[in-house]
This record gives structure tokens, sequence and C-alpha cells, in this order.
């Protein structure tokens, strides 16, 4: 229904893919946004075409301080923050044996420490007014290990971890685990090994779109006071895993 999410909404990677189509989602059911990425072109031209009621400013997830900056300037534009949705990731597969460590140090700055820096900026804030909801954006990789994705299923599975500790220290917050299969987006361009590379471009020939992740989000956030989703997983139908 629309107009039925009376909150602020911080949205980390939202310049493109499920970020993006969440930004969409949020804004036809009355959210105000408040949308992160690095690239800020593309975010300024979301707002636009969204309008007054979304907010941007570039991020990067990584950074400790520039998180902080993020939740204080979208703070100062709406005056309070109801809901995180962290959701920035990345995933350049390979085989263990190929020791790029370089894009292992990346998916676990990224896809790690990015969530547990969201958590840090937002947390306080949530536990002063007694309610928040965090939104973590994982992947079927919590919950399963497959070749060539060692080490982005170990992030996905930290993340995993990170959202039901969360849920078991704090009673007043939310916190919810989005576990997407294969989506449309343009997770995975970053790959460098051709065989995996193309792997991921057969895998994506059964995929969903983003706004079907977008969907998902939004029936988390539209649960009455008291009512926690704590963990979705969404797959295509024919998908294998």
């Amino acid at each position: 229904m629309a107009g039925s999410i009376n909150k602020v909404v911080l949205i980390t990677g939202a310049s493109s893919g499920i970020g993006e189509a969440t930004a969409r989602e949020l804004a036809k059911a009355g959210a105000r946004l408040f949308i992160g990425a690095r690239r800020g072109e593309r975010l300024r031209a979301l707002a636009e075409q969204l309008g007054g009621t979304v907010a941007w400013r570039e991020l990067d997830v990584t950074d400790g301080a520039d998180f902080d900056a993020f939740v204080e300037a979208a703070e100062a534009r709406f005056g309070r923050i109801d809901v995180l949705i962290n959701n920035a990731g990345v995933m350049p597969l390979s085989p263990l044996a190929a020791v790029k460590r370089d894009e292992w140090k990346r998916m676990i700055d990224v896809n790690i420490h990015g969530v547990l820096n969201g958590i840090a900026a937002v947390l306080p804030r949530f536990l002063a007014q007694g309610s928040g909801h965090v939104v973590n954006v994982a992947s079927v990789a919590a919950h399963m290990v497959v070749p060539t994705a060692a080490v982005y299923c170990g992030t996905k599975h930290a993340v995993r971890a990170i959202t039901e500790g969360l849920r078991q220290e704090h009673d007043e917050i939310r916190s919810t685990l989005i576990s997407p299969g294969v989506v449309a987006t343009e997770l995975g361009h970053d790959i460098t090994d051709p065989d995996v590379a193309s792997a991921l471009t057969g895998w994506r020939k059964k995929s969903l779109t983003p706004d079907a992740i977008a969907g998902a989000v939004r029936y988390a956030l539209e649960q009455p006071e008291g009512v926690d989703i704590n963990e979705v997983i969404i797959r295509p139908t024919a998908a294998d895993m």
C-alpha cells in the first residue's frame, strides 16, 4: 500500500542493483531516504528522479569515519534515523589456489567491516531512542559454500552471525537478514578469473531481478511493532542454488 512506511531509511550501495531498486520501492511506499555509494553522480540522478524525500551523500563503507559522517548527515537532513539497510557488497570470486589476497581483503573490508561500520554508526542512536531496524543484505552464500566462493561465502556467513548476534543482544532493535540467490546486477563485475566470470554468466541465466529483493525488504519494514522478520531467503524458482 502506497505511503505505508513513515520512516527515515538509510541505504548503502544505492547507486545500482538491489540498492537502487530498494530505494525506488521504499520511495513509492512513502519512506524518507538517505542513500549512499561511491558513485555520487548516480546517486544524484536517482535522488532527482525520486524527489524531495530522497537525499544522498557519497559513502565508502570501509571507512568508519566516513560512515559516521554519512549517518550524521542523514540525521541532520531528516531529524532522526529509523532503518539502516547495509546493502553494499563485492564478489570477486576465485579459487583459493589463485591466492588473490587483495581481492580477499577487499571482500572482508566491504562485506564485513562495511556492515560493522554501519551498525557502529547507528546503534547508539537506536539505543537512545529505544527503536531501530538494521537490514543486512547477505546472500544464499551465507547458507552454503561452493568452489571459487570460499572467501565470499565466509564474509556472508559472518554477516549472518553478526545479524543474529544483534538480534539476541537488543530486544528493542529489529534485525533482518535478506539472502538473495542469483540476481541480475553488477555484483561480480570485478571477477578477474576468466573461467569464474564465464560461470557467473551461466548462473545468471536463471536469475531474479533486483525489484524482487526490494519487495522483500519492504515487507520486512512494513511489519507492525513487535514483529521482526529475522531472515528471508529468496531464490529464482528454477535455480539450482
